[in-house]
């Protein structure tokens, strides 16, 4: 009998026991195992258990029933050692601007540490101390509150939001034996909120200095005279100023303090009291601890966000960087949008470049700002190279366009030196139009202050921030096409991810804590919305 005829015949006959079998194991009762104390009082929550303080979120509630389940149903805060190391680092968050009452430290304590003869009273202790432990390590990894409920950002269909709850899941069953590790394993690795939680935990350490609001008055310049600067003085030399206090002389001492005082909060170092200034100086010192607070709510969820190798558009600071392996390896200056067109948050995927870019003037620049130069200007297309376009992309004269009613027509500019595009744009999937580009405009990276833009970003470096996008094969390509000065469209042989994000306070790379203008005047929001959550 041939080899293969004989393995047939063997796992034929294995195959006839199976079916013959079947039936029997299919009548037979399944063993299951009674449920557990704990598993019991885990159904209904909370009417089993009254120590829960209100029903649990339906997140909250899957997440207690993974955890059970990964545990046999079985307590697991069993010795006071485990219990105070829990609350200990419960009282640790603070310094990550999270409220460690919300986590029922006392209500644990009282129910953990007395006995009853309640029915469940242990296992509703339990319970309620790992809903508190779960809940504190989901607030870590994903922030306090549901970005989507506060400061949406859109996300492209490929870019979508990350799910880590097998990881916390994890982090909390392993953490059982190590606290301290779990919650750090939790928390943020992004040096951009280590850093910051650094400097909020110094803070709200400190005492809150003495202060009083600056009055309003006219705009104060170097050498003037004021009878404001006596404060002033206060409020930035307490202790170390050499004139004395009285003096009402704006002098080159308090000028310098003034200018460092722009500096930390991204003002225009020129010494001058404007409205600005003085706006920045009359925020009191407990007001720039909440502004702290509300942002390592931000970076919690930047963090998720954030992927190793990928774009960080930080659209308050002004700035670009570049993240390879989950370290910054490039940054660099932007132009971002104005109050009235922002910049939206948004992570997408950058797919491709425009060299050498004409510029269609969106509708909105078309209305607001082009139309009034044009009718005052009749010189004013052919000066700036400009095209007029019917909806079908063919050449109009502009002097058959009646410009105080134009209807179905475009403006367009060509590649060159004076295009606002300058010699490349950054395009990645997005419904708001907009991207990264060049611009002739760059003495305008030298403001401290660059809310410029119509909602694009203007990228200071942009070719350099080409070149980190390119595969090593890619470069020549691009560059020769750079030089024929023709538009030109090239998609990417790499996609890069990119995040643009929201966020006004920071600590710079000498540990110095920087706040930036509330641009969007979206902090007061956040901080009703966490403020409401406690």
């Amino acid at each position: 009998m041939a080899w293969s005829d004989k393995l047939f015949k063997k796992c034929a006959f294995r195959l006839a026991v199976w079916l013959c079998l079947a039936p029997l194991a299919a009548s037979a009762e399944p063993l299951v195992a009674p449920p557990t104390p704990l598993e019991t009082a885990l159904t209904n929550l909370p009417e089993r258990c009254t120590a829960m303080p209100d029903r649990p979120e339906p997140e909250a509630l899957q997440r207690l029933s993974a955890f059970y389940a990964a545990v046999h149903h079985q307590p697991v805060w069993n010795s006071y050692a485990t219990l105070d190391g829990l609350l200990q680092q419960l009282a640790q968050l603070a310094d990550d601007g999270l409220d460690p009452a919300q986590y029922q430290p006392a209500r644990i304590r009282e129910q953990l540490y007395q006995s009853s003869t309640a029915p469940l009273h242990r296992e509703c202790a339990d319970i309620l101390t790992s809903h508190a432990y779960l809940e504190a390590l989901h607030h870590l990894a994903r922030g306090r509150l549901r970005q989507a409920d506060v400061e949406p950002i859109w996300r492209s269909p490929d870019a979508t939001e990350r799910d880590d709850s097998q990881q916390l899941l994890q982090i909390a069953v392993q953490g059982l034996t190590d606290l301290p590790q779990a919650f750090e394993r939790a928390r943020p690795a992004l040096a951009l909120y280590r850093d910051l939680r650094a400097a909020y935990a110094r803070l709200r350490l400190a005492p809150l200095p003495a202060w009083r609001p600056l009055p309003d008055g006219t705009t104060l310049r170097p050498g003037m005279s004021d009878e404001r600067v006596p404060l002033l003085r206060e409020m930035l030399l307490a202790g170390a100023a050499s004139t004395a206090a009285l003096e009402p002389r704006y002098d080159d001492e308090l000028v310098e303090a003034v200018r460092r005082f722009q500096t930390r909060h991204g003002l225009e170092t020129d010494g001058v009291i404007g409205a600005g200034t003085l706006a920045a100086l009359n925020v009191s010192p407990a007001s720039r601890l909440d502004q702290v607070r509300i942002n390592l709510e931000r970076l919690r969820w930047i963090s998720r966000d954030l992927e190793p190798q990928s774009l960080l558009v930080d659209i308050a600071g002004a700035r670009l960087i570049y993240y390879r392996d989950s370290c910054p390896f490039w940054q660099t200056r932007t132009q971002v949008g104005r109050q009235a067109r922002q910049t939206p948050p948004l992570k997408s995927q950058i797919t491709r470049l425009t060299l050498n870019p004409t510029w269609t003037v969106p509708p909105t620049i078309l209305q607001q700002d082009k139309l009034p130069l044009i009718r005052e200007d009749a010189g004013y297309l052919a000066r700036h190279g400009m095209r007029v376009l019917d909806a079908q992309g063919n050449d109009l004269d502009p002097a058959s366009i009646d410009w105080h009613a134009p209807r179905n027509i475009m403006l367009r500019q060509e590649a060159g030196p004076a295009n606002p595009l300058g010699q490349v744009a950054i395009r990645f999937a997005n419904p708001f139009s907009v991207y990264l580009h060049d611009t002739p405009s760059k003495p305008l990276f030298d403001l401290s202050e660059r809310a410029l833009s119509s909602g694009c970003v203007r990228v200071e470096g942009a070719l350099q921030l080409v070149d980190l996008l390119l595969d090593e094969d890619e470069r020549e390509t691009v560059a020769r096409l750079l030089q024929t000065g023709k538009t030109h469209e090239y998609r990417l042989a790499r996609r890069t991810p990119i995040l643009m994000a929201y966020w006004t306070a920071a600590v710079d790379d000498t540990g110095q804590l920087r706040y930036r203008p509330d641009i969007y005047q979206r902090d007061a929001a956040l901080l009703r919305a966490l403020d409401a959550a406690r």
